[in-house]
């Protein structure tokens, strides 16, 4: 059974990174080298971290079944990358049933058969965008946003418009209100329909 690294878990989360009551847990590792990473930690070396595989991850959260159960909450999938690990989360969900809502956090910018497999087992995506702009993406995070890109628009293809929210972050020294705006409206006419506009606080990460 799959084993995965996780740089933390955190109970009783109250919207903040999804419906009701979450507990988020935060996989190690990342395809991507941004600039000003807000969890630096899933970079550095995994050794001294917890390990869970999908049945003991389970066995840890599952003493909340009754807070998901009455808010409508469940376990938010964060890090680092949590689409790097399909097989992990497609099992969690085999174990905690269809009873718990199930949030993927993630940047998309992993191979489109990751998001394909996970995509049955997720009720909401959080999605970090960060520009549409290829050029600015790069520059932030070292890597295209073109796979991220189709990956969101598969997802969009397949109806799941409503179970997605956006994050488009304006980034002090990498893009502008109107660059925001700009992505915001080229989703838009790709269908999403949800968004998070927010500044990142680039003062307090460097």
């Amino acid at each position: 059974m799959e084993e995965a690294a996780f740089i933390g878990v955190a109970r009783h989360r109250l919207r903040t990174d999804g419906e009701g009551v979450t507990t988020l847990a935060a996989f190690h590792g990342c395809t991507l080298r941004c600039r000003y990473c807000l969890n630096p930690q899933c970079l550095r070396f995994a050794q001294s971290l917890p390990a869970f595989t999908p049945q003991t991850l389970y066995e840890m959260v599952r003493v909340d079944n009754l807070y998901f159960l009455a808010t409508g909450g469940g376990v938010t999938f964060g890090g680092g990358e949590p689409a790097l690990h399909p097989a992990f989360i497609t099992r969690f969900r085999e174990l905690c049933g269809p009873e718990w809502g199930l949030t993927l956090e993630s940047a998309l910018n992993v191979p489109a058969e990751n998001v394909r497999q996970l995509a049955p087992a997720i009720n909401h995506f959080i999605i970090d965008i960060k520009d549409t702009c290829d050029e600015i993406y790069q520059r932030y995070t070292g890597r295209s946003n073109r796979q991220a890109l189709d990956n969101l628009q598969w997802l969009l293809q397949e109806g799941r418009a409503n179970d997605i929210l956006v994050r488009l972050p304006l980034i002090p020294e990498f893009n502008t209100p109107a660059d925001v705006d700009r992505s915001q409206e080229y989703l838009q006419s790709l269908g999403v329909r949800h968004f998070d506009r927010f500044t990142y606080r680039t003062d307090i990460q460097k």
